[in-house]
């Protein structure tokens, strides 16, 4: 061992120590529940630490090439410092006892995982370097995303805190961020000028979580009298509530995660990588970010989006093998999965519509892949309150939260459920079925800590598709798809936001 690694072996042994030194618990004063809490508490930190060295200490070239061995050392005993007390506090597990770690080997045997020539770990989120190694140290059912989400925190926390100093500047904001605070640099200046003037106006709103009604569609292949109440819950929920989860949904939960996991490494990249015309070779205006046309911060949203049309995935030869592939096994499932549920609808109304079939052609649709960046005010949105403009929208979304909506008047927060799939009715639906689904307000609030991320498919009809009510007397008059599109526009370029349905009504 050269004498590089011989000082980190001695940094990990005497930092394992320190980190995980603990009053002995006696063996016999625990139950077999509890021991078995004590030593999942063990691989978790274990696995934690070893990540956290790994990528500090072990691999410094695909890490952080601006810090010194020295800097290196530093960050990594006060990374691994506050691993351990923050995971103890978040978990209230006991902290393992010394002699248990023995039994585990020191990142410095471990291998690098090995990533693409482009791969920049500051860049790229350690939540997703964490699921790789999760999985291979923490091999069990408990969720790896919570771990690897606290990871993420307490890391950049740690940072600042800390104040770890390096040969060169160290950047505590990803290169991959949209420039939000400087592009909208005097929507800031004006929204504390407001505050001070209107601070004894402003009213703290909380918000109730709530779990959306949550439909089992595996009963619509059961026996006739299964199916036809699944189909009446969804027929009900999308009356009442405008939203609703499907469980037993057709999309396999590896289709899931590997679309997650493509969609972090899109984003990931450096952001002036983003905003060229060529990254992908998709569409030009694919990648969004924030609000062009907000005035004031209530109005801006602080995210970035990759619209994508169903066509340019197979069309596009720049997208990665993976990703389009991953991209096409996902649209290829929600697609089908979207037509089942709009037939249903059709029915329940009483018309057998070929409609959506003719109208909504994978041509027409669209998936756009969402990244929710921390924020650091709570006065921003991470989307603006809208609703869809379109049929029909199915979501996949992580455990983060932030997804609310409108509510018999209020808004409620839902509650992330990570097998389903959320499910929400547009305003041309709303439209078609005259008013009997509902297409509801929606939002997406932001979060100072935690990225979130989203990815969400709409049905939509061709540009000419002309829209109108299937029962009399209507409610709208009759409308094209590309009409609707320019009145959302130019109501977003004037006002500021979207007016929708009301600007069609008879």
């Amino acid at each position: 061992m050269d004498s590089e690694s011989t000082s980190l072996h001695q940094t990990w042994v005497h930092s394992q120590s320190c980190a995980f030194t603990s009053e002995e618990i006696s063996e016999r004063d625990l139950t077999e529940n509890r021991e078995k809490e004590r030593k999942r508490c063990t691989l978790i930190q274990v696995s934690i630490t070893a990540i956290s060295f790994h990528l500090v200490l072990v691999s410094p070239s695909l890490s952080f090439p601006y810090l010194s061995l020295n800097s290196r050392l530093q960050y990594s005993a006060v990374l691994c410092k506050y691993l351990s007390a923050s995971t103890e506090r978040r978990y209230k597990y006991h902290t393992p006892h010394p002699t248990f770690l023995l039994e585990h080997r020191s990142p410095l045997s471990l291998n690098p995982t090995p990533f693409s020539s482009g791969f920049s770990a500051h860049s790229l989120s350690f939540r997703h370097f964490a699921y790789r190694y999760f999985h291979i140290l923490f091999p069990t059912k408990l969720s790896v995303e919570p771990l690897a989400q606290h990871l993420q925190v307490v890391v950049h926390w740690c940072l600042k805190e800390e104040m770890v100093e390096s040969d060169t500047k160290l950047p505590f904001s990803m290169d991959s961020d949209p420039p939000f605070e400087e592009t909208y640099k005097t929507l800031f200046e004006n929204s504390i000028e407001e505050s001070k003037i209107n601070r004894a106006n402003q009213i703290l709103i909380t918000c109730e979580e709530c779990e959306l009604p949550l439909i089992d569609i595996g009963r619509l292949n059961m026996e006739e009298l299964e199916r036809e109440e699944c189909k009446k819950e969804i027929a009900r929920a999308s009356q009442d509530w405008g939203f609703f989860q499907v469980i037993n949904h057709g999309v396999s939960s590896e289709i899931l995660e590997d679309m997650r996991s493509e969609q972090m490494q899109v984003f990931k990249q450096p952001f002036r990588l983003k905003t060229n015309h060529q990254y992908l070779n998709l569409s030009a205006g694919c990648y969004r970010w924030g609000t062009p046309t907000a005035t004031c911060l209530s109005q801006l949203s602080w995210s970035e989006a990759f619209h994508i049309p169903l066509m340019d995935i197979s069309s596009s030869g720049g997208l990665p093998t993976t990703l389009s592939s991953t991209m096409g096994q996902f649209a290829a499932t929600v697609s089908d999965l979207a037509q089942r549920l709009v037939e249903i609808l059709a029915e329940e109304m009483g018309h057998k519509s070929t409609f959506f079939k003719e109208k909504c052609l994978p041509s027409t649709c669209y998936i756009r892949m969402n990244r929710y960046p921390p924020c650091p005010t709570s006065q921003i949105f991470g989307l603006m309150p809208h609703t869809d403009s379109d049929f029909l929208t199915i979501l996949h979304q992580d455990q983060v939260g932030g997804l609310q909506l409108v509510k018999d008047g209020r808004w409620i927060a839902v509650k992330p459920n990570p097998e389903a799939l959320i499910i929400n009715i547009g305003d041309l639906f709303q439209a078609w079925s005259n008013g009997v689904y509902k297409s509801v307000q929606h939002r997406v609030v932001t979060n100072q800590k935690v990225e979130r991320f989203s990815t969400a498919y709409f049905l939509c009809p061709s540009y000419d598709a002309v829209i109108e009510s299937c029962v009399e007397p209507s409610l709208y008059r009759k409308f094209s798809f590309r009409e609707f599109r320019q009145q959302v526009k130019e109501d977003v370029q004037k006002l500021g936001y979207k007016v929708g349905l009301p600007r069609f009504l008879v």
